[in-house]
């Protein structure tokens, strides 16, 4: 392929260039070279405790020196179960530096969960903190007699806060926290990191050796584990801080998604260390706290999942916070749904810049660029390096013609090495061409228009089929999302004997608001055919559920709702609740 097959380069800004020269090199390197330049600066500002680039940059080479001299190295697989705060950041830059690979966890899993990706991952040693949401989880699996986990390093979680805070919360809310019983097994992180931090950059095959085993969210059946190799970590870091401005001034990231999603990580901790921003973070994301923090420490960019913006759109005081600081906003994760975009900009003034990624892609690969034509509803250009396709669904192997929908396909340097022991689901996703490259199939509909912008329709996973058509729940979720008073939408198929699948909304209303499901009704009329139209409409007053990192779970709806199927021992789904 040549240029001029790439229908985004007709259109693409001046900033950022995609042509433009991906380097071949890790993110440890950078890390050095920005501690190195930006010493003094502020690099973390974490519930009022600030750290420098010198000290993180310190504790990085004491953390990675201690699993070295624990025998850890190339090969060996470190797990982060760990919640957002300097000790994440440390051990993850630490645990490479170590020349070891970095798993990443999450603290909400079940004891099963946590057990399968260990044993997957081959995990053998485990970070976390004395807290009661991650200590306990972490000691039962390494009692667990069928676990292969050796260890477990434990840090102490008022050691990382500011005063008077490390010494009121353990009495304050003494149920937060664990008190651990230290052993061969249970390490203390101050006794790992008692050392001088003379340690060599690690021998690294940035093409070959895996840097981070990233789980998918296992939406689409169990998890796998992308094994992303320090090529990938590296570029997609450097992709995404090409739409970055320029600048020598102090910036400020406010990372309130958890690290350890594939999103924060990119775009959050890797992309602040090259440019040297300084990251506001909170352990979870907590309303109140992250405007209080937009208001206060002013942060220049907020990487978020829409329902983020939205919660923040529907704050009952955003009038009394200054939220003027904010440069723009990344919001990634999930789609965001035209009506949020727009609210959240008209009560900001902020623009909202959406993207979209995958696990399997480090994971960014488009971009509304910052500089460049903002369109809403699309995913915006592919970053640069990355070539994108709409290949025939069914075939796996024919471009679509122009303006007409596929799948979405991805080429460029943040591709995965594969999936970590399944030869299997990796042949499945990335599939030779015709030329010898390897196409990342994304499983995610789209199309392209004639400017190169590119549209998500839905996830081919997600496709409802109702008497034999294709029905595509975004586009269903948009439409309810225009009328009044909605705060909150998913859309999903269920089973149904006549028709295969029926179409049901689950809508939360806007506090102190209510909807009429016949007004409602009477509205989508004019915006959905008759196959689109909802069966069934249930109005919630209690939130959606939604994941970890804040993203609706449709996932989750769906089995809530089975499970009232099950219960009622009917082939319909249960009356909703009052």
């Amino acid at each position: 392929m040549t240029d001029k097959d790439y229908t985004w380069l007709k259109h693409y800004p001046p900033k950022p260039d995609w042509h433009a020269e991906i380097p071949d090199r890790n993110i440890i390197e950078v890390l050095a070279e920005t501690v190195k330049r930006k010493g003094d600066s502020r690099a973390m500002d974490f519930m009022g405790k600030t750290y420098s680039w010198a000290e993180i940059g310190a504790q990085v080479d004491r953390f990675a020196k201690g699993l070295k001299d624990m025998g850890i190295g190339k090969g060996d697989k470190v797990g982060l179960f760990l919640p957002n705060c300097p000790t994440f950041f440390i051990a993850y830059y630490g645990i490479m530096k170590a020349g070891a690979t970095v798993v990443n966890y999450n603290p909400l899993y079940a004891h099963g969960e946590l057990q399968h990706q260990i044993e997957d991952s081959e995990t053998d040693t485990m970070i976390t903190l004395d807290l009661g949401a991650t200590y306990p989880k972490a000691l039962s699996l390494l009692e667990d007699p069928n676990s292969r986990l050796k260890r477990i390093i434990t840090g102490k979680f008022t050691d990382i806060l500011p005063f008077p805070k490390n010494w009121l919360a353990p009495i304050v809310k003494s149920g937060d926290f664990a008190k651990p019983v230290y052993s061969d097994k249970v390490l203390k992180l101050s006794d790992v990191m008692q050392n001088n931090g003379k340690i060599e950059m690690p021998d690294i095959n940035t093409k070959e050796d895996v840097a981070v085993l990233q789980y998918t969210g296992g939406t689409t059946g169990t998890p796998k584990g992308a094994m992303l190799t320090h090529r990938n970590i590296f570029a997609n870091a450097y992709q995404a801080y090409m739409n970055f401005p320029e600048d020598e001034e102090h910036q400020k990231m406010l990372a309130v998604l958890p690290f350890f999603h594939v999103f924060a990580m990119t775009v959050t901790l890797n992309v602040s260390v090259l440019g040297g921003f300084e990251i506001l973070t909170i352990p979870r994301f907590d309303l109140k706290q992250t405007m209080d923090l937009l208001h206060k420490k002013r942060p220049d960019y907020m990487p978020a999942v829409p329902a983020i913006f939205n919660a923040i759109n529907n704050h009952p005081k955003i009038k009394d916070y200054d939220l003027s600081s904010l440069r723009f906003c990344i919001s990634g994760g999930a789609p965001l749904p035209v009506e949020v975009k727009k609210a959240f900009e008209q009560k900001t003034k902020c623009t909202v810049v959406e993207g979209y990624g995958l696990t399997e892609a480090s994971p960014v690969t488009h971009v509304n660029p910052p500089f460049g034509k903002n369109i809403a509803g699309s995913i915006g250009l592919p970053i640069p390096g990355t070539i994108v396709e709409i290949i025939d669904k069914d075939d796996k192997k024919t471009p679509v013609k122009q303006g007409e929908r596929g799948e979405v396909c991805i080429r460029g340097p943040q591709v995965m090495k594969g999936y970590w022991n399944n030869v299997a689901a990796t042949d499945d996703v990335l599939r030779k061409t015709e030329d010898g490259d390897y196409r990342l199939h994304t499983g995610d509909i789209g199309i392209m228009d004639e400017n190169g912008y590119t549209y998500i329709v839905d996830r081919i996973k997600d496709m409802i089929i109702t008497n034999g058509y294709n029905v595509y729940p975004r586009n269903i979720e948009e439409a309810i999302y225009e009328f009044a008073g909605v705060e909150e939408c998913i859309v999903a198929g269920l089973p149904d004997q006549q028709r295969g699948e029926i179409v049901k909304a689950w809508i939360k209303p806007k506090d102190g608001q209510s909807i009429n499901e016949d007004e409602l009704r009477k509205f989508l009329e004019e915006r959905l055919s008759k196959m689109e139209m909802p069966r069934r409409i249930e109005i919630r007053n209690e939130p959606l559920p939604k994941t970890m990192i804040g993203k609706l779970s449709r996932k989750d709806m769906v089995a809530e709702e089975m499970k009232k199927t099950k219960d009622t021992g009917t082939d319909e789904p249960a009356a909703p609740a009052p």
